[in-house]
């Protein structure tokens, strides 16, 4: 099995916009083969260890074979505790996600995304709302009731995608040989982007994404105005 290193980017960015568009690659037909590697995020000292389950890899070619998976299609993102769940959701390209409102009180789900904003409204307990995600890209997703409430959405046309395990290893399988671009997203890091070649004997790669310059920062409302701590608490 051939073993690419990839290198890690320096370079930090909170925002990500439509950078999952597909590559210019072919991949030829042949047998196929398995990606795999491992992901790891360099934070400060003393940062509190993020998720890696929420780390997405893609590969973006031209695979005249492959299939378009029903997950690409529907999925759905729950409203529990004042949280969304999952934090992050893959969809691909054109389909849309269910927003579920499972807590007891009202919820109004909005996305300010320069890829394509949307607004679900208010809508009480028990009732379901979607959107559609027609551009390849990450959006951000929020509540404008509840600040805390951060979801995103990666709208990817490949269906060669997988999100990162907990260890931070990764596989995507069934991979055509060819010219891949490889993408490695997380929210902390600035999105990482390799040419990989696939043969068919499989790749192993490893991915370090520098999430030492990452810092939280306040999001608006759905009218781009601070969130109010007394209309916050009503629900």
């Amino acid at each position: 099995m051939r073993r690419v290193i990839v290198r890690w980017s320096g370079r930090l960015s909170l925002v990500v916009v439509g950078a999952w568009a597909g590559a210019a690659a072919h991949a030829p037909l042949g047998a196929q083969a398995s990606v795999r590697g491992q992901v790891r995020l360099i934070e400060r000292a003393g940062a509190p260890s993020a998720d890696l389950t929420d780390v997405i890899v893609a590969l973006e070619g031209e695979a005249a074979t492959a299939k378009r998976p029903t997950w690409m299609d529907r999925a759905t993102v729950g409203m529990r505790r004042r949280e969304f769940e999952p934090h992050v959701q893959l969809i691909g390209v054109g389909g849309s996600v269910a927003y579920p409102n499972q807590d007891p009180f009202s919820h109004n789900v909005f996305s300010n995304s320069a890829l394509g904003a949307f607004d679900l409204g208010l809508y009480r307990s028990g009732k379901t709302r979607s959107a559609t995600f027609n551009a390849p890209g990450v959006y951000a997703v929020y509540c404008n009731i509840h600040a805390r409430m951060v979801n995103y959405v990666v709208a990817v046309r490949t269906p060669y995608v997988t999100r990162a395990r907990a260890n931070g290893s990764f596989e995507i399988g069934d991979v055509p040989p060819g010219t891949w671009m490889l993408r490695v997203w997380h929210e902390r890091a600035a999105e990482h982007v390799e040419t990989v070649r696939v043969t068919g004997d499989g790749v192993m790669l490893t991915v370090a994404l520098d999430a030492r310059g990452y810092v939280a920062k306040a999001h608006g409302n759905k009218f781009g105005q601070p969130y109010t701590a007394t209309r916050a608490d009503r629900y």
